[in-house]
């Protein structure tokens, strides 16, 4: 099972807290990045549905083929530790720091944690997202792709995912919050938006419950 699989209960029972900050707290940690990020997740959703609801954790993104660049704005303020399925591995900072993510990661990961230290929470859940130069690809169905201008959202200075591109995201693990965050959109979300959902649906998801109510 993929650690993103897991409920906030179990994650938080296996592998400890999170910090539990906020997009503003991101904003000054990405302060000076030279790549590209945003946020992602139930805060993406949160941002443009104004519903509120628990996040157990922050969830920034960034380019997959960025790494380099994360890591060496990380450099000596947070530790890098590889999320997949279930494990952990530390991606230690003197290990080939300007590496290319198919050499330092496993082919199927998707996140990385941030902590300042061992005796730290869970600071930021950074998700790793498949951008070819200016186009974003379905992790689930490369077919499905757009411009990464397309895929985005600004509010407050702050870069935010779209939220039919994050509920095509979520529509695997239709977790309570998933649904929760389904609901909130759907009546927000404009009839355009809304037929690309269904039409990304119908082909990388074929007969999913989203679809009799889109």
């Amino acid at each position: 099972m993929a650690i993103n699989d897991l409920s906030e209960q179990e994650l938080k029972r296996l592998y400890g807290h999170s910090a539990g900050l906020t997009p503003t707290e991101a904003a000054r940690l990405f302060d000076g990045y030279p790549g590209r990020w945003w946020i992602a997740g139930g805060w993406a959703i949160e941002a443009f549905t104004g519903v509120q609801r628990p996040h157990g954790d922050l969830d920034p993104s960034v380019p997959r083929h960025e790494l380099a660049l994360l890591r060496r704005h990380l450099a000596g303020r947070f530790d890098v530790w590889i999320a997949d399925r279930g494990s952990l591995l530390p991606l230690l900072p003197d290990e080939d720091p300007d590496g290319p993510p198919e050499k330092l990661l496993p082919e199927e990961c998707e996140n990385l944690w941030l902590r300042p230290g061992g005796d730290e929470p869970w600071a930021y859940d950074i998700i790793l997202m498949t951008v070819d130069q200016q186009t974003w690809s379905y992790k689930r169905d490369q077919r499905i792709r757009l411009p990464l201008a397309d895929i985005l959202w600004r509010q407050d200075g702050v870069n935010y995912l779209r939220p039919e591109i994050q509920l095509l995201h979520k529509a695997r693990g239709l977790r309570p919050k998933d649904q929760f965050d389904f609901e909130a959109v759907l009546p927000r979300l404009e009839p355009e938006r809304r037929d690309w959902l269904r039409a990304a649906l119908e082909l990388a998801h074929p007969g999913h419950p989203w679809l009799t109510e889109l």
